[in-house]
């Protein structure tokens, strides 16, 4: 079984790389990439989290993961009726 640092470790190891991604994340061209910027982030919150609490994790992965994925589908969504070139 592993131990439960490796989990809160790893957990904040992907926040911080992903917080980093998705402020880099602007000047990529694809959008796919963007959204999973910020993908990471939310899971190492999560791992953070299942450290404690395997109910917190749950909620905060969907509803962190729902929040993020309507908000940058729907910019993205704006940006292509808009015809932008980003």
């Amino acid at each position: 079984m592993l131990d439960i640092y490796v989990w809160f470790y790893t957990g904040c190891a992907l926040m911080i790389l992903g917080s980093i991604a998705t402020v880099i994340g602007p000047g990529v061209k694809d959008p796919v990439i963007r959204t999973l910027n910020t993908e990471v982030a939310a899971v190492g919150v999560s791992m953070i989290f299942l450290t404690y609490n395997h109910t917190i994790a749950l909620l905060t992965f969907v509803a962190s993961t729902l929040i993020i994925t309507m908000i940058l589908l729907r910019a993205i969504v704006r940006l292509e009726e808009m015809e932008a070139k980003v």
